[in-house]
């Protein structure tokens, strides 16, 4: 099952790409930039971590519901067992 791509991670991967391609621009001498400017990339690098936390805490959300899915469908199967067990004699 593959989610798509929502606006959120593409605007993660655009500021990647505007600290790398900042980062190689910086090294060659061709940027160079008032103060005010030079703090961009760590702007869009505390916007990824962020992103990032968000994702992680959608990832435990969903691991979550699947450890609550897993113990309700323990205790169905252990019920099915019982309910068969007193049937089946």
């Amino acid at each position: 099952m593959k989610k798509s791509l929502s606006i959120w991670d593409a605007l993660v991967w655009v500021a990647l790409a505007i600290i790398i391609g900042w980062v190689i621009l910086k090294i060659l001498g061709i940027i160079n930039t008032p103060l005010w400017l030079e703090y961009v990339p760590i702007y869009s690098a505390v916007y990824i971590a962020g992103w990032q936390i968000n994702k992680l805490a959608t990832v435990t959300e969903d691991v979550n519901s699947l450890k609550n899915f897993k113990s309700e469908t323990i205790k169905e199967i252990h019920s099915l067992k019982e309910n068969c067990a007193k049937n089946c004699k």
